[in-house]
């Protein structure tokens, strides 16, 4: 009998066999003619008004190219419809197609990005269902578009115009197909979603957070100029009021052609220019760092802002830091407030807890924001039932909906009293 190895060779392991690619989202009806005329939208708007059910809506904006925000395709698809392609720069009013969607459920992904510029036109929806937020709801560890319809629904999508010039005409029939996808599956999407919300238990909190997107308006930012990248190594008022001219020089131009502002000048050279203040054109235009297309061609607006800004009274530059209507930042808590520094970090770590438990991220639970100034200027009883009760109005005056403050309230009250007792 020969002898048996005390090794045995053993065969190699195979590779494990790759996983299919999910299949790619083809268009079920072929890719549609754009409707370009009022007559086309009549008939799009018949079309859309005759079919039932929720109405998958999209708009393509030419970010990063155009000044302006506007909307330069919308897309639309609605069973018993078929999708829609509209150009809202070449008709006389959309007024005929809100009324077609009136009283739908429109299905956005990401809301927040294209409501703005639907308002714009004209529309409005009358209730809505975002599949990007049910998408954070539910736990998703990514909620763009094209990765939860193939974590959903099981196909990958073409996302390679997703940056392009929209404000282009004609729009090359590439960018068309990409555009006509976005809205080819928001309707079976939408389904799955709804289902899983159902399941979770967590419906009713996806009706406030769509119900609230309703009243959604963009932030205005004030002292915008202030995010100028690089502005923070500025030293000295006058280099700050330089920064402010040129940046409000810039703006002022790039809403008149209506190009994005970097495309006239990039925020480097506006922090190069506020460094070293020349006082004329060729002394601007030596400038190390200074360039860009509109470096030279407008360089007589740069330079007058500049010759105003070297004119201005101490008491009229900005300041480095204007006090904004919120707390400090909390990290200088810990030596001004110590109590108030306790709050929050036994509130922050209450809400990490929380949002692991429900499966959803801890800015959905609730805004950082309002945590912070909760935690900087809680009511004044301490009592627990009215602290409660106060807690919850406290937290509504910010903006948190109903089914956040149910959820939060009984942490943030823990936090409060039991820092207070250390």
């Amino acid at each position: 009998m020969p002898d048996t190895p005390d090794d045995p060779v053993t065969e190699p392991e195979a590779a494990a066999p790759e996983e299919p690619a999910a299949p790619l989202l083809e268009l079920r009806d072929g890719l549609p003619e754009v409707v370009d005329t009022d007559a086309g939208l009549a008939e799009a708007c018949a079309a859309l008004a005759a079919a039932t059910g929720p109405v998958a809506i999209d708009a393509e904006r030419a970010s990063g190219y155009r000044y302006s925000n506007r909307a330069y395709l919308i897309q639309l698809r609605r069973e018993g419809a078929g999708t829609w392609l509209v150009d809202p720069i070449s008709m006389t009013t959309l007024a005929p197609l809100q009324e077609a969607l009136a009283g739908a459920e429109w299905i956005l992904h990401a809301a927040t990005q294209d409501l703005p510029c639907l308002r714009e036109v004209g529309l409005t929806p009358a209730s809505l269902f975002d599949t990007e937020l049910a998408g954070r709801l539910l736990g998703y560890p990514r909620v763009g578009l094209a990765t939860l319809v193939e974590t959903v629904l099981g196909q990958r999508m073409r996302k390679e115009h997703s940056a392009a010039d929209w404000s282009t005409r004609p729009l090359p029939k590439p960018w068309l197909e990409y555009a006509a996808l976005d809205v080819e599956v928001l309707i079976e999407l939408r389904a799955h979603l709804a289902a899983e919300l159902e399941e979770a238990g967590k419906t009713e909190w996806a009706r406030q957070e769509f119900e609230h997107l309703l009243g959604f308006e963009p932030a205005v930012r004030v002292d915008a100029w202030r995010r100028t990248s690089g502005v923070h190594r500025l030293r000295g008022r006058r280099a700050l009021g330089a920064a402010r001219a040129l940046w409000e020089a810039r703006d002022a131009i790039a809403a008149e052609r209506d190009v994005t502002p970097g495309r006239i000048l990039p925020d480097s050279a506006i922090v190069a220019a506020a460094t070293a203040m020349p006082a004329d054109r060729r002394a601007l235009l030596a400038t190390q760092g200074f360039h860009g297309r509109g470096a030279s061609r407008y360089a007589t607006a740069w330079v007058e802002a500049l010759q105003r800004v070297r004119a201005m009274s101490e008491d009229d530059l900005p300041s480095r830091a204007p006090r904004g209507d919120g707390p400090p930042h909390p990290r200088t808590w810990a030596d001004r407030e110590p109590v108030a520094d306790r709050r929050f970090k036994a509130a922050r770590e209450s809400m990490l807890n929380l949002a692991e438990v429900h499966h959803l991220p801890v800015e959905n639970l609730l805004t950082p924001d309002y945590l912070r100034r909760l935690m900087w200027a809680p009511p004044a009883t301490r009592e627990p039932a009215e602290l409660a009760e106060a807690v919850r109005a406290q937290l509504a005056s910010y903006g948190a909906r109903p089914w956040q403050a149910e959820l939060v309230t009984g942490a943030l009250v823990g936090a409060i009293l039991g820092a207070e007792q250390e």
